[in-house]
């Protein structure tokens, strides 16, 4: 539970109880994002517009296994591993009816925004109808990794390449790196770019197309870009690199406003999509783990106790922790120190 900017403890709280459409998932894994991170050192901006507040639990990249239903819930769900959207939409506006519960205005995100707690604990209360079943070919540290996957999914659709043409993703994270695997899978020539250090050097190891400095870049046509970076001017590094006609993907969020010519984008005639949620991508995330056209194995640097979350997102050094950008915290049970 984080209680204030950089403030953090392992705790007891009252155990979870399912609504009557809900469940109790046990959680086996969960994974830590950026997000995560700014939501500790109190710079997200959710902490100063209102809509997330201390203290709270995060936690919206996991894994588990349902072991709880309330009464208008099938109950099949139970003994199930899962994982589940992030995005909980009120079910009734028009925004949810059409298909855009990811953007309700009233919506909760899981660990993230309106209180809702997250899955760094031992058991989540969550929605029935935001759940999604977890093959058995994907393991508990992979099926945490679905989350930030759809992201990655919805950042490479959106840059609406096809098989034969050439994408360049901005920042070598862990959305970067994910969103370049499932291009790579469809055949897509794939190209990475940031500032040099240890997530470019690691890029470099998964055997991408190119990966590059935005000094030492090629001149090549860009047929689709994503920004996935926190880089304020990388947006608008995407439009002047795209080639006219073509998309620019944003999925990466700066800590600045970024700044873009609109007369570019019209010149050029370019789309820019943004992108908010993996809610549309966790179906062919899962695809694609469970039959091994996409592995996010590699990704992960380290799986520690939970009683270390609090020196990962304060950014402290863990023994054996690796290359990888992705931390992931076991909270299974008989796990615990």
């Amino acid at each position: 539970m984080i209680t204030g900017p950089g403030t953090g403890s392992v705790t007891e709280v009252p155990a979870p109880q399912p609504r009557p459409d809900g469940v109790v998932v046990e959680i086996s894994k969960v994974g830590v994002c950026g997000t995560d991170i700014e939501l500790f050192d109190g710079s997200m901006a959710y902490l100063h517009d209102g809509n997330a507040r201390y203290p709270l639990i995060i936690g919206h990249e996991w894994a588990g296994r349902v072991v709880d239903a309330g009464a208008e819930v099938d109950p099949s769900w139970v003994g199930r591993r899962v994982t589940g959207d992030t995005m909980l939409g009120c079910g009734q506006c028009v925004r949810c009816t059409s298909g855009r519960a990811h953007v309700c205005r009233t919506r909760y995100e899981v660990g993230v925004r309106g209180g809702w707690p997250g899955a760094l604990a031992e058991r989540l209360a969550l929605p029935a109808g935001a759940l999604y079943a977890v093959p058995d070919s994907i393991d508990d540290v992979r099926a945490a990794m679905i989350e930030p996957a759809g992201n990655a999914w919805r950042a490479f659709d959106a840059g609406g390449v096809v098989a034969g043409e050439r994408l360049l993703i901005l920042g070598p994270g862990t959305i970067g790196l994910l969103c370049a695997m499932f291009a790579r899978a469809a055949g897509v020539e794939v190209h990475m770019a940031g500032r040099e250090g240890r997530s470019l050097r690691f890029a470099r190891t998964l055997g991408f197309d190119g990966v590059w400095t935005t000094d030492t870049l090629p001149e090549l046509p860009w047929h689709g870009v994503v920004d996935a970076s926190s880089a304020a001017h990388f947006p608008r590094l995407a439009v002047d690199l795209i080639e006219p006609g073509r998309r620019v993907a944003l999925v990466g969020l700066a800590g600045l406003p970024s700044t873009i010519d609109t007369r570019d984008v019209a010149l050029k005639d370019v789309t820019l999509a943004g992108i908010l949620g993996g809610s549309a991508g966790l179906r062919p995330a899962i695809d694609a783990f469970a039959n091994g056209t996409v592995d996010p194995g590699p990704l992960v640097s380290s799986i520690v106790p939970m009683e270390a979350a609090t020196d990962i997102l304060a950014g402290r050094p863990i023994p054996g922790v690796g290359s990888g950008p992705k931390t992931v915290i076991d909270v299974a049970p008989g796990s615990r120190r």
